[in-house]
C-alpha cells in the first residue's frame, strides 16, 4: 500500500550540534537512529559532535566506527564507559565489524565522560543537544566529574552551562515500570540523572516507538549496507525475535528513531503535541511517573502523526530518501 508523506516546512532547523549517547548493539533501533543522524548530516541538519557508547560489548565500538566511515563520516570521536567488556553473538556489532572497513575498537578510544567534558568545553554556551537513547550511566558519571585541567566546572556545572536541551528516550508516559533505558541493571542511575539536571529535557517515551513499525522495507536494499546486515542480524538473532524469525529482516519498534526525529526536526504541533505542565518521576528501577501541576524544565512528547505514516517518513530518512 502507497502512503503519501508530506514534508513540512517546520521550525527553522539550522545546524542543530548534537551529541548522541547509545547503547548500540541490541536492539536495531540505535542503528537505524545512527544511520538517520548520518544522512542529517549530509542535508546540512545536524552536526554530530560525537558518539558515546554505553555498551561495553567488544565489538559496539568497532561497529559504531564502521558506520560513520560508511557514510563517510570517519571523523566523529567516540567514547565509551571504561568496564569490563564481553561479547554477546547476538548483538549485530560484530557483523558490522566484520563487514566494514573501520580502525577504531573499545581500547583505542577515549572514555565517554572524558570525551564528554573535552566536547562540551570547546563549545559555545547553551549550543548542544544531547540525545540519549540508552541508560544514563555515561550521564550520571559525567555529572560526577570534577574539574580538571580541560574544563574548571565540575561536570554538573558543563552540563549547565553548554547544553541547551536533552532528548531523552526512556520510560513510559504519563506512567511506566521497568523500561530498559530507565533500568539498564543499574538501580538509582535515571533517578539521580534526572535529578541533577536543570536545562531542559524532552522525554520520548517507549509507548512512541513501539507502536512505529519499520525495518521490512530493508529486505530490498543493497545487503552490503550497515542497514541491511544490522537489521538481518538482529531480525534472526535477538532473543526477543525469535517468535518472529523468518530468514527475512522483520519489522521493529522505533524507538531511538523518533527521539533523533525530534532532535533535529523539532515538528512540535505537527508531529508530536508537548505536555509541560508536570515534572517526572523515575523510581529506582526503571519506573517513572509524570506528577500533573508542577511547572518543570520536563516535557514529554505525545505522537500527533499517524503511525504509518511516521514509519514511511523514518524509513525515507534511514534511507537518505528524502
Amino acid at each position: 500500500m502507497y502512503i503519501s508523506i508530506i514534508i513540512y516546512p517546520i521550525d527553522n532547523y539550522s545546524q542543530i550540534k548534537i551529541i548522541f549517547d547509545t547503547d548500540f548493539g541490541g536492539d536495531a533501533d540505535d542503528l537505524g537512529a545512527l544511520c538517520m543522524l548520518h544522512n542529517f548530516i549530509d542535508k546540512s541538519e545536524c552536526e554530530l559532535l560525537g558518539i558515546m557508547c554505553w555498551s561495553t560489548e567488544k565489538y559496539a565500538v568497532s561497529a559504531i566506527d564502521a558506520v560513520n566511515r560508511f557514510y563517510n563520516h570517519p571523523d566523529i570521536p567516540i567514547g565509551t564507559r571504561k568496564e569490563d567488556i564481553y561479547f554477546e553473538s547476538w548483538c549485530y556489532s560484530k557483523p558490522i565489524a566484520d563487514s566494514f572497513y573501520h580502525e577504531l575498537n573499545y581500547e583505542n578510544v577515549l572514555d565517554a565522560t572524558l570525551l564528554y567534558r573535552q566536547l562540551l568545553s570547546k563549545n559555545a554556551d547553551t549550543s548542544i543537544t544531547i540525545v540519549t537513547v540508552g541508560p544514563l550511566k555515561n550521564i550520571e558519571n559525567l555529572i560526577k566529574s570534577d574539574s580538571d585541567t580541560i574544563s574548571h566546572l565540575n561536570g554538573k556545572e558543563l552540563i549547565t552551562k553548554k547544553v541547551k536541551e536533552f532528548v531523552i528516550m526512556g520510560g513510559q508516559f504519563p506512567v511506566g515500570e521497568n523500561e530498559w533505558n530507565f533500568n539498564g541493571n543499574m538501580p538509582g542511575v535515571t533517578k539521580f540523572v534526572i535529578q541533577n539536571i536543570s536545562v531542559p529535557i524532552t522525554f520520548v517515551g517507549y509507548e512512541i516507538g513501539d507502536k512505529i513499525k519499520t525495518g521490512e522495507i530493508f529486505n530490498n536494499i543493497e545487503h552490503l549496507t550497515p542497514l541491511y546486515v544490522g537489521f538481518m542480524h538482529f531480525s534472526n538473532n535477538a532473543p526477543w525475535m525469535q517468535e518472529y524469525r523468518n530468514g527475512k529482516i522483520i519489522n521493529n519498534s522505533s524507538y531511538d528513531q523518533t527521539a533523533v526525529f525530534y532532535a533535529v526536526r523539532k515538528g512540535t504541533g505537527i508531529y508530536w503535541d508537548k505536555i509541560k505542565e508536570g515534572f517526572c518521576k523515575p523510581d529506582e528501577n526503571g519506573g517513572n511517573k509524570w506528577i500533573v501541576g508542577e511547572k518543570s524544565n520536563h516535557s514529554y512528547l505525545k505522537l500527533m502523526m499517524d503511525t504509518k505514516k511516521m514509519a514511511t517518513l523514518i524509513e525515507s530518512i534511514m534511507l537518505n530518501d528524502f
